[in-house]
């Protein structure tokens, strides 16, 4: 049983619930691997990780092995992308509720969509940065980015920090309701949460903790991206018990 979506919605929704977690995982692992695929040793990687920002060993990693790092890049940047219609689609059967659940879930959704379109802005300043790289070589580039790096970050108004925050409340009005409608069980809810606590900014690198995060969120929506393909929309119901999938 489901709501009645047409079938391009549940076709975009439900291609966008299974390919955009992928695409996600896969940006965040390509980015892990950057250094190493650059072949930094020992010493160079210790005196990268004591600096205060990791832009010096992206940048670094690009004039080493350019090709590897606009990929992990770029696929970094389409996850964002993608996950704007999974995220739509995962907020869409919460929406058709009426009261405080729809506007959490609608609410959830929007913010989730102004921090993706940060993500996007700081994937145009990473690329900018590669582009100096190539144009004044490491060194000066390095230079330059390093004395315009917090406003490059934070970008005009410093809108691209505050529409990236929003993905915090984002997340926890959107899971909330998915919740609270029994489209989402606790332990997966869970999971949707510890997904959203990676920050963000420009010419950042990836974490353990990042994959981690981005596999809960194949287990989360990858599922319901084969309910949509399947015309087996979950209906938003009651709220999960406690002790729920």
């Amino acid at each position: 049983m489901g709501i009645v979506l047409s079938r391009p919605a549940r076709l975009i929704g439900g291609v966008a619930l299974l390919i955009a977690p992928l695409v996600w995982f896969t940006g965040l692992l390509l980015r892990y691997l950057v250094p190493y695929a650059a072949g930094f040793g020992d010493a160079r990687l210790a005196w990268f990780d004591r600096q205060t920002f990791a832009f010096p060993k992206e940048l670094a990693a690009y004039a080493a092995d350019p090709g590897f790092v606009v990929a992990a890049f770029a696929v970094f940047a389409l996850a964002a992308l993608l996950l704007m219609p999974a995220v739509n689609a995962l907020g869409r059967p919460i929406a058709s509720r009426s009261g405080w659940v729809a506007w959490f879930a609608v609410l959830g959704v929007a913010m989730m969509m102004f921090s993706f379109a940060a993500r996007f802005y700081r994937a145009g300043v990473d690329h900018t940065a590669f582009m100096l790289v190539r144009a004044q070589g490491l060194d000066a580039a390095t230079n330059t980015i390093a004395q315009h790096y917090v406003d490059i970050s934070y970008g005009p108004w410093n809108l691209a920090t505050l529409a990236h925050f929003l993905q915090y409340p984002g997340a926890l009005l959107l899971g909330l309701a998915a919740w609270n409608t029994g489209i989402l069980g606790t332990a997966r809810v869970l999971l949707w949460f510890y997904t959203w606590t990676i920050w963000g900014g420009v010419l950042k690198e990836s974490e353990v903790a990042d994959l981690v995060g981005a596999g809960t969120l194949c287990v989360v929506l990858i599922p319901l991206g084969v309910r949509f393909l399947r015309d087996r929309v979950p209906v938003a119901g009651s709220r999960s018990s406690w002790l729920s999938w």
